[in-house]
């Protein structure tokens, strides 16, 4: 067993072709084979948010910090807080960021499937990460 040491990895900026606005992401583990998880604590500041995506394996977030937003496709955008789990199906298309005017910090955990772990999609609009 090796521990992860908290700072032992590099924080990464965002890509701004999966994200809109400031987001950091700090990796905190990768499953070695046969396993296939891996999480990162991914932190948004305010407006900030991911594009359109899918999971092929699904995800799961866990809000750690500050106030947030979440969409399924075809459901309205929902507010996420601190302690919140939100459970994301195989495939299921959605977006997820930080509030307006608050920055907003959720552990994202998923599992790889033939290597990949997400399917980057389109932008969300304005319009769509307004309809709160």
């Amino acid at each position: 067993m090796e521990i992860a040491r908290a700072g032992s990895q590099p924080s990464a900026t965002g890509p701004s072709d999966w994200f809109t606005g400031r987001v950091r992401i700090d990796p905190l583990f990768q499953s070695p084979p046969p396993g296939r998880a891996a999480a990162a604590m991914v932190t948004f500041e305010p407006g900030a948010r991911t594009n359109w995506h899918t999971h092929p394996l699904g995800q799961t977030l866990v809000v750690i910090s500050g106030v947030g937003r979440f969409q399924r496709e075809g459901g309205p955008v929902e507010e996420i807080r601190p302690g919140d789990v939100v459970p994301i199906a195989p495939d299921e298309r959605h977006w997820h960021g930080a509030g307006a005017s608050t920055a907003m910090t959720h552990i994202a955990i998923q599992e790889a499937l033939d290597g990949k772990a997400v399917d980057w999609l389109e932008p969300v609009t304005e319009e769509q990460y307004a309809a709160i």
